[in-house]
């Protein structure tokens, strides 16, 4: 089969296409012939080995897995012995990152927990689109955020593949949803929901009079003392990607900052969670979310995939077809 192999850290030119075994479903294991992925910002991260912390969980010197991609959307081929859950020919997906990853292939093997039904009122594109970055802002809001109805919300980088679920699911929550971004991701915004829009290259949401119970700072650029001008005495601000240097502010901060006042500043790490997926993918399809893509490319386009994710300015997801 053809799978983007990474045997070295480094930039996207590091990502070779090339003919590798097809595996073999082990026990209670589920052999997907995968349709679509997508790129999230975790493959970045196993793709440059930064930042650098991250290197004790995928590899020191190099990586320690060597087929990317998380997100998958496929068709079950054959299971292994012990699998209960899904039977052949069932259109699956799933979020590979617990699990070794190998989502930039023809196939991959996977514990059945990896997986779940595909909605059937989506695409193969679609679905791949969803379990990375659907969970994390499930998470993020529900788990973390303890987000409840009537509460309002502001989500800074509402625009990209997390924070468009994010406005989405805050809404499916009862939630008084504002998000920031560019000019040109208004109408993306208000297309799925967004009470509010905020432009943040002709206004500075942190210098209005509003105040939010809830932040979440998807690939927020701002410091860390911007956004809690805008909690509420109680409000929570969550860390959800960005840059190093703010990862390592808010997890200096965030226990002080607790302990010396009301408001709460905490990190999000999203894991794999298939009662989550299954979660969202009853979110897909009641209506309540729907995946946004912005471009699709070949597995055999990888590069021009991971060099366009790399600028950082994707509208929703960007989505590999296999």
């Amino acid at each position: 089969m053809q799978a983007v192999v990474c045997s070295k850290y480094g930039n996207s030119e590091a990502l070779s296409l090339k003919e590798v075994d097809k595996p073999i479903p082990k026990e209670k294991e589920v052999l997907v012939k995968i349709h679509a992925s997508s790129v999230n910002y975790g493959n970045l991260v196993l793709l440059k080995g930064e930042p650098y912390l991250a290197r004790l969980a995928f590899g020191l010197f190099k990586p320690k897995y060597s087929i990317p991609g998380g997100d998958i959307a496929g068709e079950v081929e054959s299971i292994g012995t012990g699998v209960k859950q899904f039977q052949l020919g069932e259109e699956v997906f799933g979020d590979l990152s617990a699990y070794g990853w190998g989502g930039f292939a023809d196939y991959v093997c996977v514990p059945e927990d990896a997986l779940a039904l595909k909605p059937k009122n989506i695409s193969f594109e679609e679905a791949a689109a969803v379990p990375m970055a659907a969970v994390t802002a499930l998470q993020a809001l529900r788990n973390k955020g303890n987000i409840q109805p009537g509460q309002k919300v502001l989500i800074y980088g509402a625009s990209g593949g997390v924070g468009t679920f994010a406005v989405q699911i805050a809404k499916s929550l009862g939630a008084e949803v504002t998000g920031v971004c560019s000019t040109r991701n208004i109408d993306i915004l208000l297309s799925i929901g967004a009470d509010h829009v905020i432009d943040y290259q002709k206004e500075n949401f942190s210098q209005t009079q509003e105040k939010y119970d809830l932040i979440l700072g998807v690939n927020g650029s701002q410091p860390l003392s911007v956004y809690k001008r805008s909690l509420n005495p109680n409000g929570i601000f969550l860390h959800v990607g960005g840059s190093g240097e703010q990862l390592f502010q808010t997890m200096l901060q965030a226990p002080w900052t607790s302990i010396i006042g009301k408001k709460k500043v905490r990190n999000i790490l999203q894991r794999a969670n298939q009662k989550d997926l299954i979660y969202v993918k009853q979110l897909l399809e009641s209506g309540q979310v729907k995946p946004i893509i912005d471009r699709t490319y070949k597995l055999s386009e990888i590069t021009d995939a991971f060099d366009y994710f790399s600028e950082g300015h994707a509208q929703g997801k960007v989505v590999i077809t296999v």
